[in-house]
């Protein structure tokens, strides 16, 4: 998780993500000889626009494990999660300026649907 999200340190991480299982936030890893390979941070949601879904927050492939097909099986272990807990979608955000993960993402099958914008406050 670190190679997606540097900028926080350890305890922050750790509190973060303490704080955000109180609203059904989960980790998933995939390890393979003992090495995380990679690893999801996702939530089952239910929103007006879509209903119920999985919003994957976090999704990352170790860098020397990548093209290895470690994040098409994440992202097929997501959708076997999203089917099983009755979601009618799979959905994420990815930065803008992660084209090598937009092309990941659009030949998993997912289209570009939204655009979504923020405010700093």
């Amino acid at each position: 998780m670190r190679q997606l999200r540097p900028h926080l340190v350890a305890d922050e991480f750790i509190a973060r993500v303490r704080s955000q299982m109180t609203s059904g936030f989960r980790l998933a890893m995939l390890e393979e000889e003992s090495r995380v390979c990679a690893v999801a941070g996702f939530r089952i949601v239910e929103n007006l626009s879509i209903g119920r879904h999985l919003y994957v927050d976090d999704l990352v492939t170790d860098e020397a494990g990548r093209s290895q097909g470690f994040g098409t099986a994440v992202i097929a272990w997501l959708d076997e999660t999203a089917r099983r807990t009755d979601c009618l979608q799979l959905v994420l955000d990815s930065g803008v300026q992660r084209f090598d993960a937009h092309r990941f993402y659009l030949r998993a099958g997912f289209a570009i649907t939204a655009h979504h914008l923020t405010r700093k406050l």
